[in-house]
C-alpha cells in the first residue's frame, strides 16, 4: 500500500493485475528477446506484443495527475492567482503576522 500511494507521487504508474497475467507476463518476458508490453493509460491497458490486452483500474484523479505531468507541487500552482489573493488579503486584515 504504502508503495503503490508512493509510486504516484514520484510519477510512476503501478499497474495492479492479476498475478497469473503477471506470472505469464514475466514468462513471456524471459523467453522473449525483446519483448516490449504497451501501457496505455488513457485506455487503462496493457496490451502485449501478441495483442492480448489486460485492464486495469486506475482512481480517476491519479490518472489525470498522471497524464498531466501533475504532482502535488503542480496540483498547488494551478492555484497560484487564489494564493495570492488570499496573501494580499490576510497581509491586510492581519498586519500584525507581517511585521
Amino acid at each position: 500500500d504504502i508503495f503503490y500511494n508512493n509510486c504516484f507521487k514520484i510519477g510512476l504508474l503501478p499497474i495492479v493485475l492479476d498475478s497469473n497475467v503477471v506470472n505469464k507476463l514475466i514468462d513471456e518476458v524471459v523467453t522473449t528477446s525483446g519483448y516490449r508490453l504497451f501501457v496505455d493509460l488513457a485506455a487503462q491497458t496493457v496490451t502485449t506484443p501478441g495483442n492480448e490486452i489486460y485492464s486495469f483500474d486506475i482512481d480517476p484523479f491519479r490518472k489525470y495527475c498522471l497524464i498531466n505531468g501533475l504532482d502535488e507541487i503542480g496540483l498547488t500552482l494551478q492555484h497560484a492567482d487564489k494564493i495570492k489573493q488570499f496573501e494580499e488579503r490576510r497581509r491586510k486584515e492581519q498586519p500584525w503576522l507581517f511585521a
